[in-house]
């Protein structure tokens, strides 16, 4: 599952679910309370950790200069996204939400961050 929302430049790019870390959270609490707020899925916990980022910010408005980001692998059954627990920000910045295959990742011409999500998807499928 993944969502298409805008840049600072004005165009979109394909993005997992995922936001910031409120106070108390640890990245896993993080994970499994913005999987529910973005898609509505009830999780009781995320895998373990399968990639970790650490980059700079370069969006204008916002309010912090790096950040970190970590990724972890869920596996649910296809459903359709609820957006009962959105927020005002994500219903502006969720312009669509739609499953992809691997093939499809691998073959689209839109942008996907992280860039070589294929790659990790394929690292991790070969290992589980």
């Amino acid at each position: 599952m993944m969502t298409t929302a805008p840049d600072t430049s004005g165009h979109s790019r394909w993005i997992t679910p995922g936001g910031g870390v409120d106070p108390g959270e640890d990245h896993p609490q993080a994970a499994v309370r913005e999987l529910l707020e973005e898609t509505g899925q009830v999780v009781a916990d995320v895998g373990p950790v399968v990639r970790v980022d650490d980059f700079e910010v370069p969006w204008d408005d916002a309010d912090h200069t790096h950040g970190h980001a970590e990724f972890f692998v869920v596996r649910l059954p296809h459903f359709d996204v609820v957006e009962d627990g959105w927020t005002d920000d994500e219903r502006v910045d969720i312009l669509e939400s739609r499953w992809w295959t691997l093939a499809e990742l691998e073959a689209t011409t839109e942008p996907v961050e992280p860039v070589d999500l294929t790659t990790l998807l394929r690292n991790v499928l070969a290992h589980s």
